[in-house]
């Protein structure tokens, strides 16, 4: 038995109607709503073959049908044929809205994940590359209270991150400037990732140069060099967690705490493109069962790469339920993460080098 052109036609009949009602679907829904040419009979035979076939099955005896994994991929397949070469005209426009002119990483990252979320009505992410090879520029110490400091490290093609350091006991802002240019003076050109090996003697020198009333400096060193050193761990930003209650999927509510504990997990999240079959695909899909993560076996995964001069540095996404609209999901991920794509390598050259 194969898929001829009026099982194909049935069969993406029923993903549409599932997709947009969350609903089990009969063969009288397919023969109305669908100008198939066949009657409500035929249309029923075609469901019973396709259910042999795998691609459909019937959650109870008197309901309609429902599209297995199975399903789903042959429908995805067939619409990444169609749409893996189009461009998006509206590319440019996407990029100044992610940009939102902002120099900073991170804030690209955060407009991405909030545009995708946004668009697709699903959880979004961005995997973000690891710093440790990023070299420090300089680094500055800003009072914002008098027991909050906000540490800027700021690294080659001006990428900045931020970090909330809560004191001990206050530091005066004229110290607080003098600090910042010792420990500038100190990492200047070195890596991030070079910090763990170099932070003692930096703490060292740094004391034997403090001033005399400055112990509140040595409160603080350990405190600020752990932070930055955990800088080179994986980063992730998401955006639309909670977009997963309004799925009548996840109205079992223990089901729903599951998924939401699992991508609030940066680890989580990082372990899957870990688990990914083909790691520098451009776009990857897994759908249900084929995600390795048990968390994950109900949803679908649709994440795109983006890369700087031809490497892989990090991934974007969006997890949603397998009853997805994948036309809408897979043009928006392919669109936005080549927004990514060419914002990063148009400003900032220079970074992540092996």
């Amino acid at each position: 038995m194969s898929l001829d052109k009026r099982k194909i036609a049935i069969l993406k009949a029923i993903i549409s109607s599932y997709i947009d009602n969350a609903e089990a679907v009969g063969s009288r829904t397919i023969s109305k709503k669908y100008e198939l040419g066949v009657s409500p009979a035929t249309i029923r035979n075609e469901m019973s073959d396709l259910e042999e076939m795998g691609f459909l099955i019937q959650p109870h005896t008197s309901s309609g049908r429902i599209p297995t994994d199975k399903a789903y991929r042959y429908y995805v397949d067939d619409l990444w044929k169609k749409v893996k070469k189009s461009k998006n005209p509206n590319l440019d426009k996407l990029k100044s809205i992610i940009e939102d002119k902002s120099s900073e990483l991170d804030s690209i990252f955060r407009n991405s994940v909030r545009i995708l979320s946004q668009i697709t009505k699903y959880t979004s992410f961005v995997v973000a590359p690891q710093l440790k090879q990023s070299v420090i520029q300089r680094i500055q110490l800003v009072p914002v209270s008098e027991y909050t400091v906000l540490l800027l490290i700021i690294l080659q093609s001006n990428i900045v991150k931020q970090v909330m350091l809560r004191l001990n006991s206050p530091i005066p802002s004229d110290q607080m400037e003098r600090i910042s240019v010792s420990l500038s003076e100190k990492m200047h050109g070195h890596k991030l990732g070079d910090l763990e090996k170099i932070k003692d003697s930096i703490i060292r020198e740094l004391y034997i140069t403090r001033e005399s009333n400055n112990d509140a400096l040595m409160d603080l060193l350990p405190y600020l060099m752990d932070q930055m050193t955990g800088l080179e761990e994986v980063n992730v930003f998401s955006d639309g967690i909670t977009n997963i209650l309004d799925l009548p999927e996840y109205n079992d509510i223990v089901k729903a705490r599951e998924f939401i504990s699992f991508v609030e997990d940066k680890h989580s999240m990082a372990r899957l493109f870990q688990n990914a079959e083909d790691i520098n695909s451009d776009l990857e899909i897994s759908i249900g069962s084929e995600n390795k993560t048990v968390e994950l076996k109900d949803c679908s995964l649709i994440t795109a790469t983006y890369k700087l001069n031809g490497k892989l540095i990090g991934r974007i996404g969006v997890i949603g339920p397998t009853r997805m609209d994948y036309s809408n999901v897979i043009k928006t991920v392919k669109s936005i993460s080549e927004a990514i794509n060419e914002i990063i390598n148009q400003n900032y050259n220079g970074e992540y080098k092996e």
